[in-house]
């Protein structure tokens, strides 16, 4: 309580600034949908999201700010409120709905319906908004000082720090450009492949490449060096170690799961039908291992969540202690569940409903607290969605409820809470940024739903279109947290894994753990082709020299990292906004062929630089972020 008396908003509780206007709403839906779209592209891809809340208060501030000439940090908030929320559902959606996809496209079940969707997401959404709403003053209030909220804070900052928002929107814009227009370049016009891969003759087993896009090397100069390592690392573990061994001792034997001797898989082959399997055991061992690890953290934030469901508050009814009202929080609550339980386009039970509402709660508090101490990029929903799978295979199997049937359920279960704790841990870090700029708590948790509404009705499309031009599973979205998932639900529920190899990840993590390694970007590193890590460590290696850079303040080192930051959520935009277009051009049809192979240079003229010209470009693209990087400072100092 000493800490909320101490403490001063930017904004006092005397002053009303625009905040939930028709401006905020309607850009914030847009800026939902393009980052929405833009995660739920680069998850698929590399089985990681990252935050939107920076880029979308940046590009608020530049529209708000420089174009419509409105003046209230309150406004660019609510913006990055609603425009955040299409980040996370689109994060707790795509690591575990593209398994139903995966299942229809083998005959298993019918493909799933756009309102299916639809309303697996709107009600983990709203649910997860909803259990955050008690938790605000505990984990907001109460704990400010003691849980940082590290990318609430920096929200906050960049939002204070509003009448630099112009130029710092034109970074970002910049970024999505370039990166647009390289994705068309590399997988529209097919000018150069996007993916380089070699396989190293003389080291039967092993081989190297990268895919040269734009969003993987902003993602390894977001993550940095340290975590690009990891990941790299646990790619050099597979790639250099695991798979030569199999090569050598396999030979010319026919070992399960693959159906043909080792000798003919090839480096991809042996990867596919091997690693993958020892990668997703490390990367559920390490999930479990993390819950395990953080369980006196877990049962103290359950404690605290459930006395302050019973708390009446401190007597404060100024506008920045107005939540919305506890008895529409369980009504709410109590529509979803009910929703849940008698729609039939929501594979769900009434026991399935009682699991969501049960475990979405214990996981609510869990990610709220979790984000609060390590932000929201490191929150390990992956690992619960594992640890709840596991639990529901087991229950549903237990009574009954088997076979195809049984696993959708499963999956449906598994989504809604997957996406309950993203989104609980995002409105715990947009809750942050208005507590430190004066906001308005209902006011953001209404603009929370809004954005949930809208990214819901958005990710179905976005899941159907990516799926009809590509399917989940190859090379173009391997969907990595989802075949995850889906093999979790299939070895509990069939038995028809090959345990050995799981088991073996299972053990590669924990050597991992005691050595003191974080283990699930090592063992996401493992799981995934090389191909993608190594483009990622390039990022991360120009943000180690950048952090490394002597003779130069702390000050000059933040604002090149921050130009940076910024640069590189750009890239990530643009390359997944491209992608879901030319998602859109191959399924349109176009004088006897897709639109897109209207303007595939490479089959129609035989065009290609081939792996050197991607190569080349992507040098290219790494020395626009340097520039970036370096020219905005130079222009801040000429001032």
């Amino acid at each position: 309580m000493n800490n909320e008396k101490e403490f001063k908003p930017y904004i006092p509780a005397d002053k009303v600034l625009p905040e939930l206007t028709p401006v905020s709403i309607i850009l914030g839906i847009l800026l939902a949908v393009i980052f929405g779209g833009a995660n739920a592209y680069l998850g698929l891809r590399v089985g990681m999201t990252v935050s939107a809340s920076i880029p979308a208060a940046v590009i608020s501030m530049g529209i708000i700010r420089v174009i419509l000439r409105r003046d209230s940090i309150l406004e660019n908030n609510m913006v990055q409120t609603i425009g955040s929320a299409g980040e996370s559902l689109a994060a707790g959606a795509i690591f575990t709905l593209p398994a139903l996809f995966m299942w229809a496209e083998e005959g298993g079940t019918s493909m799933p319906s756009l309102v299916e969707i639809a309303l697996i997401a709107l009600i983990g959404g709203v649910i997860g908004v909803m259990f955050m709403i008690p938790l605000r003053s505990a984990l907001i209030v109460q704990e400010h000082g003691k849980l940082p909220y590290p990318e609430g804070k920096a929200c906050a900052e960049v939002l204070v720090a509003g009448e630099e928002g112009g130029a710092k929107a034109s970074t970002v814009f910049a970024g999505l450009g370039i990166a647009a227009a390289y994705k068309f370049i590399t997988d529209g016009l097919k000018v150069f492949p996007s993916e380089v891969t070699y396989e190293i003759k003389s080291y039967k087993g092993s081989g190297i490449g990268m895919d040269v896009l734009p969003a993987l090397l902003g993602v390894g100069y977001i993550c940095g060096a340290r975590v690009s390592s990891y990941i790299f690392a646990g790619g050099v573990i597979g790639w250099f170690v695991l798979m030569p061994l199999i090569a050598l001792f396999g030979a010319d034997l026919t070992i399960f799961p693959a159906s043909v001797p080792v000798s003919e898989l090839g480096a991809a082959g042996i990867w596919s039908n091997y690693i993958r399997y020892i990668g997703a055991g490390a990367v559920a061992a390490g999930g479990i291992i993390s819950l395990v690890k953080n369980l006196p953290l877990i049962a103290k934030t359950f404690r605290q969540a459930l006395k302050s469901y019973g708390s009446k508050g401190n007597g404060d009814n100024s506008r920045l202690n107005k939540d919305i009202p506890m008895n529409i929080v369980i009504l709410t609550i109590g529509i979803m569940a009910i929703i849940m339980w008698l729609v039939p386009a929501v594979p769900v039970s009434l026991l399935g409903a009682i699991i969501i509402i049960i475990f979405g709660f214990f996981f609510a508090t869990v990610s709220s607290r979790m984000v609060g101490i390590v932000g929201s990029s490191n929150n390990p929903v992956s690992g619960m969605a594992i640890a709840t799978l596991l639990i529901t295979t087991m229950i549903l199997k237990a009574t009954g409820t088997i076979g195809m049937t049984g696993m959708v359920a499963s999956i449906a279960i598994g989504s809604v809470i997957c996406i309950i704790a993203a989104i609980a841990g995002d409105t715990s870090q947009d809750l942050k940024t208005g507590y430190l700029v004066g906001a308005t708590p209902w006011k953001q948790q209404v603009g929370e739903i809004i954005g949930v509404v809208v990214s819901a009705i958005a990710i179905g499309g976005v899941l159907y279109l990516l799926n009809a031009a590509w399917s989940y599973g190859s090379s173009a979205i391997p969907a990595p947290q989802a075949t995850l998932m889906k093999m979790v639900v299939e070895g509990v529920m069939g038995g028809n894994l090959p345990w050995v190899l799981v088991f073996a990840g299972v053990g590669i993590a924990v050597v991992v753990e005691i050595l003191g390694i974080p283990v699930l970007p090592f063992a996401v590193g493992l799981y995934l082709p090389i191909y993608l890590s190594t483009p990622m460590i390039v990022g991360g290696l120009i943000r180690l020299y950048f952090d490394k850079k002597k003779g130069e303040s702390e000050e000059e080192k933040k604002r090149k990292v921050e130009n940076g930051v910024l640069y590189s959520s750009g890239l990530i935009a643009g390359e997944g906004l491209v992608g879901i277009l030319l998602a859109v051009c191959a399924v349109i049809p176009f004088k006897g062929e897709t639109f897109a192979d209207a303007f595939d240079l490479s089959a129609k003229f035989g065009f290609s630089l081939g792996n050197i010209g991607g190569l080349v470009f992507f040098a290219l693209l790494a020395v626009t972020l340097i520039l970036f990087i370096r020219g905005k400072k130079k222009k801040e100092n000429s001032k």
